[in-house]
């Protein structure tokens, strides 16, 4: 394995056959996302169980993430063949469920023209149409056209996150969650997410069954950062609705303050929205996109993400065969040595527990101690893949591998950066984790006699609040 940046691609109607699956995933897919804002759930679990089926052919772990819709907000229906809302023209925005025209705008949302003042920005669909109110009587607001365009069908409605009183997760996301994560899935992502409260309340449905993504695309969510991650097992910087929320030009540099204090935290983090969005029909990105890719890799992301470009896309495997040539030749420009100096400082400040502290300073060690002896591998003996996460947060030089015997962590890893993750056994000594830990990773053509590598791993007579405890430097025989 070359490439370190992991690629998350979302599958739909274009990529969700075994045959195009396996393309995929042969591709470089790493994480496969399900959508669940599209189809029935039913489709879904289909899916699930093609991935599975499709991973295991191919014999590498692939993760699952189940994407929740969250709150909804949509506009009536407008009339066939859509209308066009010229900009500089006014609209009146109303709560109910009449069917819209390019005079009134109807809205599926009771407390609308309450929740609405003069000066809020309004968007439909992608945010190609933008709409300013200028009054409101208590019945109706209306609103000058700032954006124009033409639409169609039920759009959805973007108002400020501030003012919204939808709640997340909604009663369907809970019924959702549940479902997925007794189907197994790795990951559950909450969308819409302001607090960290909204993530604590799908973590009671799922329990420890899959880890939580938070969806960062509020400015709640930006002001709540904090606290959403202790919560949180990964991030994703949803820079679609991010963007529709905040001022666009702020996007960029929310990305990078997002990206990196997700890695002083040591929880994996994901950016997505629109990377390579011309391939949805395009053979090839534009320059501007290619820029955008390699971008994220140099903020430090542990993952890209696909969306319409491989669930509706014009050719899925090809697009994931091309983010993964763009992220190989940025990581060959990044600075990753510089950022493993810098975390070693950070890591004093945010870094609590005993538990945490022990963690940091070992994961710190190995990443010097891996750079001393010119060691060709990292590996970690992990069993929730908390030793693992800790030490990508360094982005080592050398190959980054763990090993667990829980094979929910050995796919989950598929998130983290640099991470390739193998099965092994269940050992009673620490001694007996080491010695096998080297001797599958050499099995599996990872490493080499005469290698040097250094392996984490922890004592088996610590609490299991410890990650990692033990450190050794190991010249292969």
């Amino acid at each position: 394995m070359t490439r370190r940046t992991k690629i998350v691609a979302t599958i739909g109607p274009a990529c969700d056959e075994l045959e195009s699956l396996e393309r995929l995933i042969r591709a470089g897919a790493d994480v496969v996302r399900l959508n669940l804002s599209h189809g029935a759930i039913d489709e879904h679990l289909v899916r699930l169980d093609r991935v599975r089926a499709v991973a295991a052919e191919v014999g590498r772990p692939v993760a699952v993430l189940a994407d929740l819709p969250g709150p909804k907000i949509r506009a009536g229906q407008f009339p066939d063949g859509g209308v066009q809302l010229t900009a500089g023209g006014y609209v009146h925005l109303r709560s109910g469920a009449g069917l819209s025209d390019a005079g009134t705008i109807w809205v599926e949302y009771e407390t609308l023209v309450e929740d609405l003042a003069v000066g809020d920005r309004v968007i439909l669909g992608d945010g190609a149409i933008s709409m300013r109110v200028t009054s409101n009587d208590g019945a109706r607001a209306e609103a000058i056209i700032e954006t124009g365009g033409r639409t169609q069908g039920r759009p959805g409605v973007h108002l400020s996150s501030e003012r919204l009183r939808l709640t997340t997760p909604t009663d369907q996301d809970l019924v959702l969650a549940e479902q997925v994560a007794a189907a197994g899935v790795e990951f559950v992502a909450v969308s819409f997410v302001r607090a960290a409260a909204d993530v604590t309340k799908v973590r009671e449905v799922v329990g420890d069954r899959a880890e939580l993504v938070a969806k960062i695309e509020t400015s709640s969510a930006l002001a709540n950062l904090t606290e959403i991650l202790e919560v949180s097992d990964a991030i994703m910087v949803a820079r679609g609705d991010l963007g529709i929320d905040c001022p666009l030009e702020d996007v960029p540099h929310l990305q990078k303050s997002i990206v990196r204090q997700c890695v002083e935290y040591g929880i994996p983090v994901i950016t997505a929205t629109q990377m390579l969005e011309s391939m949805v029909i395009a053979p090839s990105p534009t320059r501007a996109e290619v820029t955008d890719v390699a971008n994220a890799i140099f903020d430090g992301t542990d993952a890209l993400m696909l969306s319409g470009e491989t669930a509706i896309g014009h050719d899925p495997a090809l697009t994931v065969a091309t983010m993964s040539v763009i992220a190989e030749r940025a990581e060959r420009e990044a600075h990753y040595r510089q950022w493993a100096a810098r975390l070693g400082r950070v890591q004093r400040e945010r870094w609590d527990s005993m538990g945490d502290r022990i963690t940091a300073a070992l994961t710190h060690a190995a990443s010097e101690a891996a750079h001393d002896v010119d060691a060709v591998a990292i590996l970690c003996c992990t069993s929730s893949g908390r030793t693992a996460k800790a030490m990508a947060r360094f982005r080592p030089g050398p190959r980054l591998i763990a090993l667990s015997p829980n094979r929910k962590t050995v796919n989950a890893l598929s998130l983290t950066w640099g991470v390739e993750s193998l099965d092994v056994a269940i050992y009673s000594t620490t001694d007996e984790m080491v010695w096998f830990a080297v001797e599958t990773a050499v099995q599996q053509g990872c490493i080499a006699q005469g290698d040097t590598v250094v392996v984490l791993a922890g004592s088996l007579t610590r609490s299991a609040a410890t990650a990692a405890d033990v450190l050794r430097i190991v010249q292969v025989q």
